[in-house]
Formats: C-alpha cells, sequence, structure tokens
C-alpha cells in the first residue's frame, strides 16, 4: 500500500504504528494508516489480513 521513500513499517512490523496516517475519524474514533492499520482510540487495531489487536486498557485489567 505505502508509496513513500522509505517506506512505512509493514502491518506485520513491530513498528508499524509509525506509518504514515491517511485517513482520520475523531469523531468515530478511527483512522487508517498507509500500510493498512486500522487503528482505535481505544488502542485497539484491525490488521490488513483480519487479525485484532486488543486495547492496552483490556490487557492491563487482565494482569
Amino acid at each position: 500500500m505505502c508509496t513513500h521513500q522509505p517506506p512505512c513499517p509493514p502491518a506485520d512490523s513491530a513498528a508499524h504504528q509509525a506509518a504514515r496516517l491517511v485517513a482520520y475519524h475523531p469523531e468515530q474514533g478511527w483512522g487508517l494508516l498507509c500500510n493498512g492499520v486500522v487503528f482505535f482510540d481505544d488502542t485497539g487495531e484491525l490488521l490488513p489480513d483480519g487479525r485484532s489487536v486488543v486495547p492496552a486498557t483490556v490487557l492491563e485489567r487482565a494482569a
């Protein structure tokens, strides 16, 4: 997806959140990065392959 030089980190990289923002909808609580990751204001994420990353607050409560 990314056409930037140097290219943004891919969605499966540990640094995937460093990709450029291509769309942001604060009124709906989500944004899209150029590597295809959809991130949510609650810190959850949806990866391009359909996997989800649970919000950090959920992980903190489980610990």
